[in-house]
């Protein structure tokens, strides 16, 4: 934990992690409204400030057409993952890539972006590979209609992110003969 602390002491660090959890985070909310974004930002007859407005309003839908435990872990991932990367930033510096961490960050990412989605659209990115392999209907056989798939991402993520801080805090390399 206290790697963690130190790495966010870091002024670059810190842009890093909130910067990458922001887009984590609009990347999550905008891609259930990724036709009606284009259709706007296409359009010649709308204004650019009603450019602007539309993704911005898209963000307070967190709390419209997310179930609580979906808004939960869908912000719980997006800081995640800009720690993750703020670490693996670190890490990469100091030259001691760890790459089991990083390969954990990854698959809680995967993991994470499978669970993405609205209390309307249920699991979105899930639905839409369960569509063409195995049906839609599959998704009603977990308790949570797919959500399992956003804890699960919060559980790699928070692992890979202890992972990552317990590699930064090793002072002595290993060495083996």
């Amino acid at each position: 934990m206290q790697a963690i602390l130190n790495t966010l002491k870091s002024t670059h660090s810190k842009l890093i992690s909130i910067g990458v959890s922001v887009l984590v985070f609009a990347f999550a909310l905008w891609l259930p409204n990724l036709r009606l974004l284009l259709s706007v930002w296409t359009d010649t007859a709308v204004s650019l400030g009603d450019k602007i407005i539309l993704p911005t309003n898209l963000l307070l839908s967190i709390t419209t057409n997310f179930t609580p435990l979906s808004a939960l872990y869908t912000i719980a991932i997006a800081i995640l993952v800009g720690i993750n990367v703020a670490l693996i930033i670190e890490l990469i510096r100091a030259r001691q890539m760890f790459a089991g961490s990083a390969t954990i960050s990854a698959s809680g990412i995967v993991a994470g972006a499978l669970g993405i989605g609205c209390a309307a659209c249920g699991s979105l990115i899930l639905t839409a590979l369960a569509g063409t392999v195995f049906g839609t209907s599959a998704l009603a056989l977990f308790p949570l209609g797919g959500e399992e798939f956003g804890i699960l991402g919060v559980l790699l993520l928070g692992y890979s992110t202890y992972l990552l801080s317990k590699q930064i805090s090793k002072t002595v390399c290993e060495i083996t003969i």
